[in-house]
């Protein structure tokens, strides 16, 4: 059974580590939010938690935070890391807090909640693992190039796999950069520069996407 990421509904609706990120807290204590009532949220069919954008902007106010959730730095490179493990989210993390580069960046756990909250996130940059639970990089590698809204998103797989167990997935987009595990921090910190210095502005278009 499809669903759509985002209901047919003037508001806009993220997953829960999104809203963790806007409003600076931790998954488990948005959860609780929800649970409470203080958060507006519902369940896709396949059991994903979306959060209404404008409870957590009055959440925001209600608690007089700082306004960062309705502050999408517009000025930072944005880059979507997609990996099921959390060792290797966190060590993403730790490198980009290190490097000081104006980069912001969402960390999610599965393709899934990428295709849910990438309308909203807008990323330049796709950074993913290739073999994951339910639905595999590819996969939503292939989901997103169907959509013109994606065609300029730089695309790296970060994999284990040989070059053999790669082509066993099928083609992938042109453009597509593979990088092999142990990650090349030194690489991917030098991409990142180069993307700064030649980043445009990306124009934001929500759609709605089809997830089986």
């Amino acid at each position: 059974m499809s669903h759509k990421a985002i209901p047919d509904s003037s508001d806009e609706y993220c997953g829960t580590s999104y809203a963790a990120k806007l409003l600076n807290l931790s998954v488990g204590s948005i959860q609780s939010l929800v649970e409470k009532n203080e958060l507006i949220a519902w369940k896709t069919q396949g059991g994903h938690r979306r959060i209404s954008i404008e409870s957590i902007y009055q959440y925001q106010n209600r608690a007089n935070l700082s306004p960062k959730a309705q502050n999408h730095h517009s000025n930072f490179l944005k880059v979507m890391v997609v990996e099921d493990d959390d060792n290797t989210r966190a060590m993403y993390q730790a490198y980009f807090d290190q490097w000081d580069l104006p980069i912001d960046a969402i960390l999610l756990g599965s393709a899934i909640e990428a295709l849910l909250d990438i309308s909203l996130v807008n990323p330049q940059v796709l950074l993913t693992d290739l073999r994951m639970p339910g639905v595999d990089g590819v996969e939503m590698i292939r989901q997103l190039n169907a959509h013109p809204q994606y065609a300029h998103l730089a695309v790296i797989i970060i994999t284990g796999l040989n070059k053999e167990d790669i082509q066993a997935y099928g083609d992938l987009p042109s453009g597509t950069h593979i990088l092999q595990k142990p990650v090349d921090m030194g690489w991917l910190k030098g991409y990142f520069q180069a993307m700064l210095s030649l980043r445009t502005p990306v124009k934001k278009t929500a759609i709605q996407l089809d997830i089986a």
